[in-house]
């Protein structure tokens, strides 16, 4: 998808993603099924496609999540995983890289502010989801212009172990160490790297815009 989108969006062509990844976030934000695509397709052939927005990133396109910290290392071990298949994958890769983390320095430039702070990953989001229906941004929405920061600051591994189901239903947002702010414009600085829906941006630093209506397709 991510390779698609910078060739599409440029020309203006409308796109729709069938659900064949490895986790397939942008189909889920989209709403469409992940079984079941006859649906999508009856919508994709007899009707028009809508504006929604896209996250361009040191001239990159991305559709769901931009993101750095702990998620980017689970990224970057998934991806030299030839095993488990499919969504386990990225818990696996969790389990392999918790242990050996450590939060980082983080500054963080937004359209009206700067945060300055240690923090073990930051997401920002286009679309509501990534690794597969983890929900890090549950209020994200593809047709408002901003993009939704969310930023986990430093908890302990067994608080994190704790935590961590709830992203499956997005209610860790409410946790004293999650804070979510919303800007178009994100810039972020640190000793680290970046990946955008599962594919290497790479070293920080970084510079992102939500750029409103950039592309279109089929939403459920």
């Amino acid at each position: 998808m991510h390779i698609i989108l910078q060739l599409v969006v440029p020309s203006q062509i409308p796109f729709a993603i069938i659900p064949a990844g490895t986790g397939n976030d942008f189909v889920r934000t989209l709403g469409w099924s992940l079984e079941e695509i006859d649906a999508q397709l009856e919508r994709v052939t007899t009707t028009a496609p809508s504006a929604i927005d896209l996250g361009l990133v040191d001239g990159e396109w991305f559709g769901a999540i931009l993101s750095t910290g702990f998620d980017s290392v689970v990224n970057e071990k998934a991806n030299t995983m030839r095993w488990p298949k499919g969504p386990m994958k990225y818990n696996a890769a969790i389990a392999i890289e918790l242990p050996r983390f450590k939060p980082r320095h983080y500054e963080i430039t937004l359209d009206d502010r700067t945060i300055s702070t240690e923090a073990m990953l930051i997401a920002v989001a286009n679309g509501r989801s990534y690794g597969a229906g983890m929900l890090v941004c549950p209020n994200a929405n593809l047709v408002d212009g901003l993009f939704d920061v969310m930023v986990l600051h430093p908890i302990s591994k067994i608080e994190f172990i704790k935590v961590f189901p709830q992203v499956f239903a997005g209610t860790h947002i409410s946790h004293p160490a999650v804070e979510i702010v919303r800007s178009r414009n994100v810039a972020i600085e640190s000793k680290a790297i970046a990946y955008a829906d599962g594919e290497r941006i790479g070293q920080l630093p970084i510079s992102a815009e939500c750029i409103h209506d950039a592309a279109h397709t089929w939403v459920a």
